[in-house]
């Protein structure tokens, strides 16, 4: 497994947004969800606020007994007010524990960057939460029947790798090669990012769940619509408006 852990692909502009999310992310996690309560307490957030595919597929929130069913140990409220659509969008900057939450903000960390200062740091905000989105619809449209919650920035960040790949493919990527972990390589993103989306894409058929498995499907969605994107709008450099001289009084 390859851990990419910085690129040799400089910047000329501050990646604000970038930063923006990597700070909401983490204060989410920190502040947010209940760390030290429990199983249970968490549980019952996710259930108030998080994506759950069965609610987004017949847009209304779980009955009662079906709440019942997602942690038997625990004593579950319903939530019978929540916006099961917004959710789609709060669900990305929940994390299911510290390793889920620092893999994603490491990816962004590494690749984010360069995609924003292509896009500009409005629309890569917009694209980043469009990337989620269209990575959490995916899974609920495959998946309506679940009623396990959907959590983590996984498929905004995986947006953020399809486009990378589409406007760096060249790029070298510095990663560290699991369980080799003092072992550096400089690899081109093309074969860092390639492997992992090949790495998702066989992982598709197997079991997905938010909280006790991974949401594979959601990962392949979200770097296609990353890359179709790109491949759409962003591969030409951003033009820069022209300040013309004012006129002399």
């Amino acid at each position: 497994m390859l851990i990419p852990i910085g690129d040799l692909n400089p910047v000329r502009t501050t990646p604000w947004v970038m930063r923006l999310l990597l700070a909401a992310n983490i204060g989410v996690f920190l502040l947010v969800q209940p760390l030290g309560e429990g199983v249970c307490a968490q549980q019952q957030l996710f259930l108030e606020w998080a994506m759950i595919p069965a609610e987004v597929a017949r847009g209304s929130p779980l009955t009662a007994q079906e709440v019942a069913a997602l942690a038997p140990g625990c004593d579950l409220r319903t939530a019978p007010d929540k916006p099961v659509h917004i959710a789609v969008v709060v669900s990305t900057f929940f994390h299911a524990d510290v390793l889920h939450l620092a893999g994603n903000m490491l990816f962004l960390w590494v690749f984010g960057n360069n995609v924003e200062e292509r896009f500009g740091h409005l629309r890569f905000l917009v694209l980043y939460l469009l990337f989620g989105v269209v990575a959490g619809i995916a899974f609920a449209v495959t998946n309506p029947d679940s009623t396990l919650t959907l959590v983590g920035a996984s498929g905004a960040v995986a947006g953020v790798l399809g486009s990378y790949l589409v406007l760096h493919p060249t790029a070298r990527v510095t990663v560290v090669v699991v369980p080799l972990l003092f072992l550096a390589l400089q690899l081109p993103a093309v074969l860092v990012l390639g492997a992992w989306f090949l790495l998702q894409l066989r992982e598709v058929g197997g079991d997905a769940a938010a909280g006790g498995g991974v949401a594979y499907l959601a990962h392949v969605a979200g770097f296609v619509a990353g890359a179709a994107v790109t491949l759409v709008a962003g591969r030409q450099p951003r033009r820069r408006r022209r300040h013309r001289p004012r006129p002399s009084p």
